[in-house]
């Protein structure tokens, strides 16, 4: 998915979504990190690509919380 998308969807998303798309992202990015140490990875820029999104949500996370603490 491109990333101006993503953004989109999480622009729309409010805190709770997105610390569930966070968890899902963490054991995503676990699930990876193991079958690269007991397997073959087929394509290692997905963890590039996972940090990245997981970045992401949580910059979107903290510029809600800090949105709610001025209102």
């Amino acid at each position: 998915m491109k990333v101006t998308k993503r953004i989109d969807e999480l622009k729309q998303m409010d805190v709770q979504k997105l610390r569930e798309t966070l968890e899902q992202l963490r054991g995503k990015l676990f699930s990876i990190k193991l079958n690269a140490k007991t397997s073959h990875v087929k394509n290692h820029a997905e963890f590039k690509l996972l940090r990245g999104d997981i970045a992401r949500v949580l910059t979107f996370i903290r510029k809600q919380e800090l949105q709610s603490a001025a209102k």
